[in-house]
Order: C-alpha cells, then sequence, then structure tokens
C-alpha cells in the first residue's frame, strides 16, 4: 500500500502580490547530449567533446517538467517560462521548447560551471519574479547530480517536494505524489514552491508544424550573469571499463557455470 503524508506548508507571499488564478509557471531546462552520442574527451580528459555531438532538452526537463506545467496551464491559464543557464549553443534547444508550447524563454548568458553556479542563477533571476512554481526535472541524463532544484528552493527560502510524479493545483495548494523508498508521499504545499518532476508527471510532446514555426517568434530574451563563481572543479573525466566478452554455457552444463561464478566472476 502506498505511504500516504499530508504536509502543509505556508508561506507568505511578497507585498506586490496579488491572488490570482492565472498561474506563472518557471519551468529550468538544461541541454543534454542525445543517448546516440559518442563520448570523448579533450584536454587531457578535463573537458567533454562536444565535436559532432547532437544536443537534445533534458528529457527529464522536456517530458515531465515542461509537458506538465504546460498542462496545468491549458487547464486553468496562465504562463510557462522557460529558462535556461548557458551559452547561445543553448538556443536551439530552448527554441525546441517554445515549440512544444512555452510561452518566452530566459537564457542566462553564462557558462555552467557547476550545479550551485547555475543554481544561483536560477535563483537570481526568479526571486523577484513573483512565479508561483518553479518546475525543473528530477536531474539530468549527462551529470544525474538530482541536485539543482533543491538548492534553487534553499536560495528562494521556499518549500521544494522532490521526485514527483503527480501533481494537482486548486487555487494557491497542489497536491503532489512523489516517490519514496517503498512507496509514495502524496503532500499539500501552497505556492510558491520548487518542484523536481520524475517519470510518470507527463507523457512526452512532439511539437507540430504550427508550433516550430510560432517558436521562431516568441520571445528569447538573453539575460547578464549573477555574480557568483563555482564551488567545485572538474579534475578529469574517465569512460567505463569496456565490456569484456561474453562466454556461453550449454543449459546441461550448470556445474561449469556455477564454477565461473565462482572462481572468475567471483559473485559466489
Amino acid at each position: 500500500m502506498p505511504q500516504i503524508l499530508d504536509v502543509h506548508c505556508l508561506i507568505s507571499r511578497p507585498d506586490n502580490y496579488k491572488n490570482s488564478i492565472f498561474m506563472k509557471i518557471l519551468v529550468c531546462i538544461s541541454k543534454a547530449p542525445d543517448t546516440t552520442s559518442k563520448i570523448a574527451f579533450t584536454d587531457n580528459n578535463s573537458k567533454f567533446d562536444e565535436n559532432g555531438v547532437q544536443f537534445i532538452v533534458n528529457p527529464y526537463d522536456e517530458w515531465y517538467a515542461l509537458v506538465r506545467a504546460l498542462e496545468l496551464k491549458e487547464a486553468g491559464g496562465g504562463n510557462v517560462t522557460i529558462l535556461s543557464v548557458g551559452g547561445a549553443d543553448y538556443e536551439p534547444v530552448i527554441r525546441k521548447a517554445l515549440a512544444i508550447g512555452a510561452d518566452d524563454a530566459v537564457r542566462i548568458d553564462a557558462a555552467e560551471s557547476d550545479s550551485l553556479f547555475v543554481a544561483k542563477q536560477i535563483a537570481s533571476y526568479a526571486k523577484d519574479k513573483v512565479f508561483d512554481m518553479v518546475f525543473c526535472g528530477k536531474e539530468t541524463i549527462n551529470f544525474n547530480g538530482s541536485v539543482v532544484p533543491g538548492m534553487v528552493a534553499e536560495l528562494l527560502d521556499v518549500p521544494y517536494v522532490a521526485l514527483a510524479t503527480k501533481i494537482e493545483v486548486a487555487g494557491n495548494t497542489a497536491t503532489i505524489t512523489r516517490e519514496v523508498p517503498g512507496g509514495e508521499e502524496i503532500l499539500e504545499v501552497n505556492t510558491p514552491f520548487v518542484l523536481s518532476a520524475a517519470k510518470g508527471m507527463a507523457e512526452q510532446r512532439i511539437p507540430n508544424m504550427r508550433g516550430i514555426m510560432a517558436a521562431r517568434t516568441k520571445p528569447l530574451a538573453v539575460e547578464a550573469a549573477a555574480a557568483a563563481s563555482a564551488s567545485t572543479e572538474v579534475k578529469g573525466y574517465s569512460l567505463p571499463p569496456a565490456k569484456g566478452g561474453c562466454k556461453y554455457i550449454a543449459p546441461e552444463n550448470a556445474g561449469d557455470l556455477i564454477k565461473l561464478l565462482h572462481e572468475e566472476a567471483k559473485v559466489i
């Protein structure tokens, strides 16, 4: 049976906030290499080699965070803004997100040096914009850190719900289902808050021709980076060991398999 927990998180709005059903949702997206890309490194294995790599919108950001934000807007009205931290090479993936249905986009013009730096850029932009919700994917498929959304929530001093798989909104209260070990939690949280979206939140949308054409003229603002420095440094990358050859054992020779597992694989 799923574990059910009701949590009511209350937070004060800024003085200039006017209560409205019109929701402002900020969706943070990142670019990631297509999963078919060949991974290589340069500069003595200290940098990822982007030559010939096809970049896509990080799937957790696109399929779950962005699409669910659009569904909420379509159901109750509002505005969905895309935010990315990166250089001009980010703009193709931002336009892809706009083609799916986001209303406008912002690119913070800075190299994404580490997770805390990215979180500081997002929080600096969002703090005075009075967003009802900030959606992120649970992680990026190239770093798998799953830390930026929590950092953003801490910097904005708002509640954070991680690994969300469902969300329903009524007024300024959201009911969110999230994954926990062995089951689920059901939370209630008042806006504003930060959420990281996991599988199950929504289904992938394919941009149609109308959306692709509209994305060309939708606003994409470029903002200067806030003053912040990286807190970590990459010393080097390495590829996982190459896969070894396979040994096939006939079904009738179970003893040989047990011997190999014990003496060579050393797993029994």
